[in-house]
């Protein structure tokens, strides 16, 4: 009676799964470049404006930006649930650990001011959020690519959701495919996402992002002094690479931090493969991408032909990630503010 019971649980939760899915790609299939095209036919020129003009002034922006998008998708979908704020009855996501110390809601917000000035009531922050983080990609010499439009903004944010959903650096390679998988992302969109955007709590997680951005020391410092409890190092580490990091990092280092991409973590490049085709990756996520077939192949390819495929492939899984569990049509809302649910 009981093994009935488990079995009939097992089948309803795969059932939940594909409906999910279904209800997801159905949902993506809302979504359109040209969106605003009568409704708001400047909002992409007013989003780019606002956002480079923080850049310039912030280039390190860029990177949380990227990051905010990835934290917002890969919990609940991407709905703008990532820039509610807590209140006295709800913990939002923005409140979870691997939240705490993401940055530039300000690029959003002014974007959103400014979009309700010339079309009120129009542009979500979900649509804000996706086109934020493309623009501050292009303006750190990265790729630019086309964004699908027609988000809705979610009504719900937890920070529980965001706490048992969200990779970490420490995942193994088995975890990651798995997480990524859970979120209709292939092993190559894993693998092309993962030179750019994590953060625990202000280190990026697994997203092609790690070519741009710093990480605390003690994300990573068991690798330099205490891998498996007995004083060691982490043998997947290069250890010229490991001499570089202690004189940057204690074993009791908190606050300091290290650049992901030396030389050139301020810039979108395709360096950060380099760096783990050598064993130089910060954090254990990072070296786990040798420990694939798959991805290890698609590491080496981009360090031996300088990221000859990276932009492309980049933007593809930008957009691909960007549908994830999208709102359209009735469903969700337009917050007046990005920080509030109406």
């Amino acid at each position: 009676m009981a093994s009935s019971k488990f079995n009939a649980n097992i089948f309803l939760l795969q059932v939940s799964v594909i409906v999910l899915f279904a209800l997801s790609s159905a949902n993506a299939k809302g979504l359109s470049a040209k969106y605003y095209s009568k409704t708001c036919p400047s909002v992409e020129a007013i989003v780019k404006k606002t956002t480079t003009s923080f850049i310039s002034r912030a280039p390190t922006l860029a990177a949380p930006l990227l990051r905010l998008h990835f934290h917002d998708c890969f919990v609940r979908g991407c709905d703008a649930s990532i820039l509610v704020n807590s209140t006295k009855h709800n913990q939002a996501e923005k409140s979870a650990l691997p939240n705490q110390f993401l940055r530039g809601y300000q690029v959003v917000d002014a974007a959103k001011a400014a979009l309700e000035k010339k079309c009120p009531g129009i542009v979500s922050c979900a649509d804000i959020l996706a086109l934020v983080a493309r623009d501050a990609v292009s303006a750190i010499k990265g790729p630019h690519w086309a964004v699908p439009l027609g988000r809705r903004d979610g009504r719900i944010s937890k920070a529980s959701e965001a706490l048992n959903t969200l990779p970490t650096p420490f995942d193994n390679i088995t975890t990651l495919k798995q997480e990524f998988r859970d979120k209709g992302l292939s092993v190559k969109d894993m693998v092309v996402l993962s030179g750019n955007t994590q953060q625990y709590p202000t280190i990026p997680y697994q997203i092609g992002g790690h070519t741009i951005g710093t990480g605390h020391c003690f994300t990573f410092t068991d690798r330099l002094y205490n891998f498996t409890g007995k004083g060691d190092t982490d043998p997947s580490m290069d250890p010229n690479y490991i001499a570089h990091l202690r004189k940057k990092c204690k074993p009791t280092d908190i606050l300091p931090v290290a650049e992901m991409d030396p030389g050139s973590f301020k810039t979108f490049d395709s360096s950060y493969y380099t760096m783990v085709s050598k064993r130089r990756g910060l954090f254990e996520s990072d070296a786990a991408l040798l420990n694939n077939k798959e991805t290890r192949a698609y590491v080496r390819l981009q360090a031996s032909t300088h990221g000859s495929t990276f932009f492309r492939d980049f933007s593809k899984s930008m957009v691909k990630m960007g549908k994830i569990g999208v709102r359209t049509g009735k469903r969700g809302e337009i917050r007046k503010h990005c920080a509030a649910i109406n």
